[in-house]
């Protein structure tokens, strides 16, 4: 137990030892004017003037239920059925820790089943696992999994300069220290064949994503085969809601398939929590990092649900593990669950359709400006990029204060040879009203 002290004796004794005086010198670098009791702090509020101070503070915030939204590149505003919010509010999902005992699990276990489930046939793929926390570390993941399926024997990966920045990123973070060798990404064009051609003997795997970071929808026909005879893998980062519209990259034959799973019925958060979704061939799932829930049956021939092919220690003992990450983000793989659950088969696809067409009006509308210029070289899903007439920065800072108009991404940010170009995402929630809006204000700003 610690002794406090109580008599003046023992106070300075104790002070002593740390070389001050007085207890007033423990605060000396702290300004005279922000020490207590002098702090000079508002009147006592009642909750109600509280809350109706905070509402007012609030007001000052761009929520996009009142501004129209144009900023993409990686987290995405979609329309979320109001079914999604019911299901994770439930107490029995909403408080949840993880299932290791799944005789009071089912509920939590079938969820995660049907989650991946949903997933492989989004992908194409034959395993999915419970999910990553992001897509960002869920590419790193990948990269890592690739370096062990080769043993060792292979430290070199190929990542194409298209992938998103923050998810490469994210991926020499985590093998910083392995002896890991990321090349490809520094190249400033987007040739895809001389990508598979730096494919060699050394190499784990070649990471591509479609649609890219630019929106440009990458034809994966012949690229596995290309990549097989070399030895290595195939990893692909994906959109899910551009998979309800395009071939999905397990029919290209790619070996892992991963992304971000936000659009998924999970709101943009100011950035997080989100979810990276993860899946791969079923010979490679030894070497998959996170947890899968299989399917059996019990005792008493009735179907159940549990953890498989790891055990507890996967996730407790870092010297035996595959991955460091001890979650899940299982509330929102349930939340992608849901989201899946309500849109459907034919649900899915009309909100691709939707993104897909609305973008391409956009595209088509603001290619008509005098000052501006839409790449429209590739065929692309839902984000496009826009060379403007001036620093997207201004043009977006015009768009907002005079417009209420939430522009596109900048990519001079992480791309500094591509000055005044400006990322434009297009999704079901902007109407043709909204982006006819934008295409003026545009206009207005050049």
């Amino acid at each position: 137990m610690t002794h406090v002290p109580h008599t003046e004796d023992e106070k300075r004794s104790m002070l002593a030892r740390i070389g001050v005086r007085s207890v007033e010198d423990l605060f000396g670098d702290v300004p005279t004017g922000y020490r207590f009791p002098w702090l000079e702090l508002p009147r006592p509020l009642s909750e109600l003037e509280m809350m109706a101070e905070l509402r007012e503070i609030s007001e000052g915030n761009a929520d996009l239920q009142h501004t129209a939204c144009f900023l993409g590149a990686g987290a995405y505003h979609h329309f979320i059925p109001s079914v999604v919010d019911h299901v994770i509010r439930r107490s029995e999902f909403y408080t949840a820790y993880t299932p290791y005992q799944p005789e009071i699990s089912q509920g939590t276990l079938q969820s995660v089943f049907e989650y991946q489930s949903m997933i492989c046939a989004l992908t194409g793929m034959e395993v999915s696992n419970a999910s990553h926390y992001d897509g960002a570390t869920a590419l790193a993941e990948a990269v890592i999994m690739a370096i062990n399926v080769a043993r060792g024997r292979r430290t070199k990966v190929v990542m194409a300069p298209s992938v998103h920045p923050e998810y490469r990123a994210t991926a020499r973070t985590y093998t910083q220290g392995m002896s890991v060798e990321v090349v490809g990404d520094d190249r400033l064009d987007n040739d895809l064949q001389a990508m598979v051609e730096m494919v060699d003997d050394r190499t784990a795997c070649l990471v591509l994503q479609t649609p890219d970071f630019f929106g440009r929808i990458v034809d994966l026909a012949g690229v596995a085969d290309a990549v097989h005879a070399k030895g290595a893998l195939l990893a692909v980062v994906c959109n899910p809601i551009a998979l309800g519209l395009l071939k999905p990259p397990g029919a290209f034959g790619a070996d892992i398939v991963l992304g971000e799973g936000q659009p998924l019925g999970i709101p943009l958060s100011y950035g997080g929590p989100y979810l990276g979704f993860f899946a791969c061939r079923e010979e490679y799932v030894r070497r998959m990092a996170g947890r899968l829930v299989g399917e059996t049956i019990d005792a008493d021939g009735r179907r159940g649900y549990v953890l498989t092919l790891s055990t507890r220690e996967q996730h407790i003992r870092r010297e035996r593990a595959t991955s460091n990450i001890c979650t899940n983000q299982g509330l929102n793989v349930l939340a992608a669950a849901a989201y899946l659950a309500a849109m459907g088969r034919c649900g899915l696809p009309q909100v691709a359709r939707l993104c897909y067409h609305r973008a391409h009006y956009a595209a088509d509308a603001i290619s008509v400006l005098d000052q501006y210029t839409v790449d429209m070289a590739q065929p692309f899903f839902h984000e496009f990029v826009v060379h403007c007439p001036r620093p997207v920065e201004e043009i977006n800072a015009i768009l907002l204060e005079e417009h209420g108009i939430i522009g596109g991404y900048d990519l001079s940010k992480a791309y500094p040879e591509l000055v005044n170009q400006m990322l434009v995402c297009v999704t079901e929630m902007n109407s043709v009203d909204e982006i006819d809006a934008l295409v003026q204000a545009l206009e207005e700003s050049a």
